[in-house]
């Protein structure tokens, strides 16, 4: 089969009835689906729209939440010949930097979304100057008789299938040219090391943009025919239960993410959820898009090894999206395979291997072998020779796989895709700015050449993050800061090293609240360490560039010229979620139920934000320790639950404190309460039997007065 399109169209006329997708609501209730007849259909439907407006060949930006909309979106744009911008919804007053960046870049001229958030998207494009007019079309309004008007396309390997955008810099965004090849290619690249069948099933909370979730959620199961679940990102990050949960109830066999993902499982989940799951069914669990961690494999093996979960199911993998996806694998017969090594030596780009793990030495996991014509060399990144056995260097791969380069940027295409090597002269090859060694045929990575920042498995550019700290408050010195990531507990942190101005601020606790709140609001992202220096502190080159490597050794070695600083003390043991009810909080005196819920919301606010619970205390915004929407969701979720109230995200992202947060939910239950009272009461009873309005509930409140 050629072709994407050409696949769906055997899978719609040999297949008609076989369900391709289907959407869990809350990952549990199953929501709408999706047949191979329907899903022609509707893309073909679009695919005409498309085609009525002569969008064939130009970009088309996909602007949608989690769900099967997408999905019809994006094979409407290769029925259609058109090249598939990776988006995503845009939300108000977050991320919407980005998606404008993507726009402009791309020179979209055409936008899919939902009737829902037509005039939103609208809004969004229209306050980006500069940007050609874009039509925006709801693809749900589309009439299914459309799809009889449907020319088809000839689609040759090298077309342009769509667009990848990395989750990088907002100021010169790179869209990586995916060809309709690069796609049928890594398929079966993934299709043979994951040993898919037609009797697979597979699972997904990966965002559909990110190319783990579109390669491996989406475009998978139509490759190999098997049916395919998916669920949005937010179900999974604020109950991760939920994930295995539908694992276990669907018979799901392949199934992964990032390795933060199983750290979260192991943390979030409790011995009567454990006991209601069945992973016998998961063959593959694949794990990539950031560092695989030992310690993370073996904790999840052992915490869910009584639910029939099998060691030999993990599935480390090393990819990135210049190569489509998966640049190596290994084989999903056996377990991972680790090495250790000396800890000092890596620091020095040697590999010296030793039997035992002690003290000093560091585990790696070894992320398999490339095959199928891809092809991977170890490179010393000054001199582009390859390096000897036992020496760390770039890993430069080649293939079908590797992508054409990035759209519309042709130095930092023959930069990064168009390397050679030096004496022999063998290439093309990509380079991916990660470090690693092959031991026994086996890759490891151990580091970044590139100043990348990876958190919950999404790269940052670190000149972003600097961009905005410089605009979080004007007593910081433009062009001053480095951005980097250090490990903490086996987790990658984010550290900000940024200059004071000349003039100094009256509040420096304020300058650095304001910088934790800007990263958590412009980029999701919690900053471990704000430390603020003196004018000329940030090394630089000699022609102004930022030294990010030699700040971030600076740092560590506690060299740097430090004016003030915050460091949030990481937990360090796992914190349990605390459960309250709300016939808990009635029954403790009313004068101690406002202290009962502070000391509630401490706690669980301290376990989210991944501090020591002393460094919070109920007069403290959240925001200034850097929560984040994902954090905030987790927390909104665990006191509804517990509570049975709502609770807003704005109340968790605007500034609001401990004290502020327990007030506004002590109001809340007892207006319920009272009302629940009044609703129980016969008819005919007296006024004077009525209860009194809880003294919460003034005019000022949230819920204002009853009467």
């Amino acid at each position: 089969m050629g072709n994407l399109v050409e696949l769906l169209r055997r899978r719609a006329l040999n297949q008609p009835e076989q369900t391709a997708y289907k959407f869990l609501f809350d990952g549990e209730a199953v929501g709408p689906s999706l047949t191979y007849a329907a899903l022609d259909r509707r893309v073909r439907a679009v695919a005409a729209q498309l085609q009525e407006l002569n969008a064939t060949g130009e970009r088309v930006l996909l602007l949608y939440p989690p769900g099967l909309e997408y999905i019809v979106a994006y094979f409407g744009c290769l029925y259609a010949g058109a090249i598939a911008v990776l988006a995503y919804a845009p939300r108000q007053n977050r991320h919407l930097k980005r998606v404008q960046a993507i726009a402009s870049d791309a020179r979209a001229r055409f936008a899919l979304t939902t009737k829902t958030l037509l005039s939103r998207s609208a809004t969004v494009l229209d306050s980006e100057s500069g940007l050609v007019q874009v039509h925006l079309i709801a693809s749900d309004c589309i009439p299914q008789e459309l799809a009889d008007e449907w020319v088809e396309m000839k689609i040759l390997s090298p077309t342009l299938a769509h667009l990848q955008y990395t989750s990088g810099s907002t100021a010169t965004p790179k869209g990586v040219m995916v060809t309709h090849g690069n796609l049928m290619h890594n398929s079966e690249y993934i299709a043979q090391g994951f040993d898919h069948s037609s009797k697979s099933v597979s699972l997904t909370w990966l965002p559909h943009f990110h190319d783990m979730g579109l390669l491996d959620g989406i475009i998978q199961p139509l490759y190999n025919g098997f049916p395919a679940f998916l669920m949005a990102p937010t179900t999974f990050l604020t109950q991760p239960y939920l994930w295995l949960q539908a694992i276990s109830r669907f018979g799901v066999t392949h199934s992964g993410g990032p390795n933060f993902a199983y750290d979260l499982c192991v943390r979030s989940i409790g011995d009567e959820q454990l006991a209601t799951l069945d992973l016998t069914s998961w063959r593959v669990a694949y794990n990539g898009a950031e560092p695989v961690r030992s310690e993370s494999l073996e904790r999840f093996a052992d915490r869910f090894a009584s639910c029939g979960f099998r060691r030999r199911a993990f599935y480390p993998a090393y990819g990135l999206a210049e190569a489509t996806l998966k640049v190596t694998g290994g084989s999903c017969s056996r377990e991972p395979v680790f090495v250790v090594t000396e800890t000092d030596a890596l620091k020095q780009n040697r590999v010296v291997s030793v039997k035992i793990n002690k003290r000093g030495t560091t585990t790696l996991v070894g992320v398999g072998h490339p095959s199928l014509g891809t092809t991977v060399r170890i490179v010393n990144p000054e001199t582009f020779t390859k390096c000897l056995p036992g020496r760390i260097g770039e890993i430069w791969t080649a293939g079908p796989s590797v992508a054409r380069g990035y759209w519309n940027r042709h130095e930092e295409t023959e930069e990064t895709f168009q390397a050679y090597l030096a004496d022999s002269r063998e290439g093309p090859f990509l380079r991916t700015g990660d470090l690693g060694f092959i031991k026994d045929g086996e890759l490891y990575i151990t580091g970044r050449l590139k100043d990348l920042i990876i958190i919950r498995g999404f790269n940052h550019y670190p000149q972003d993050i600097e961009l905005t700290v410089d605009r979080s408050n004007r007593f910081l010195r433009a062009g001053g800061g480095a951005a980097f990531s250090i490990e903490v507990e086996g987790e990658e942190r984010l550290v900000v090293v940024q200059e004071l101005g000349r003039r100094q601020p009256p509040d420096i606790a304020a300058v650095i609240a304001d910088i934790r709140r800007a990263i958590a609001e412009q980029h999701e992202m919690q900053a471990y360490a704000v430390v603020l220096v003196g004018l000329g502190s940030v090394p630089k080159t000699s022609s102004g560039k930022i030294q990010r490597r030699a700040c971030r050794a600076a740092f560590l070695a506690d060299e740097l010229d430090v004016i003030a600083s915050d460091v949030l003390t990481p937990q360090t043991n796992e914190i349990a979620p605390v459960c309250l009810k709300r016939e808990t909080v009635f029954a403790v005196n009313p004068d101690e139920r406002l202290a009962t819920l502070e000391s509630y919301l401490l706690a669980n606010s301290a376990r989210v934000l991944k501090i020591d619970p002393d460094q919070l205390n109920v007069n403290d915004a959240l925001t200034s320790f850097g929560i984040d929407s994902l954090m905030a969701l987790e927390l909104r979720n665990q006191v509804e639950q517990d509570l049975n109230v709502n609770l807003s995200l704005g109340s968790l992202l605007e500034g609001r404190d401990v004290a502020q947060l327990a007030v506004e939910l002590l109001e809340q239950l007892e207006v319920e309460q009272w009302v629940s009272r009044i609703m129980s009461m016969s008819p005919t009873a007296d006024e004077n039997e009525y209860p009194q309005l809880p003294s919460m509930a003034r005019p000022t409140s949230t819920y204002g007065v009853i009467s």
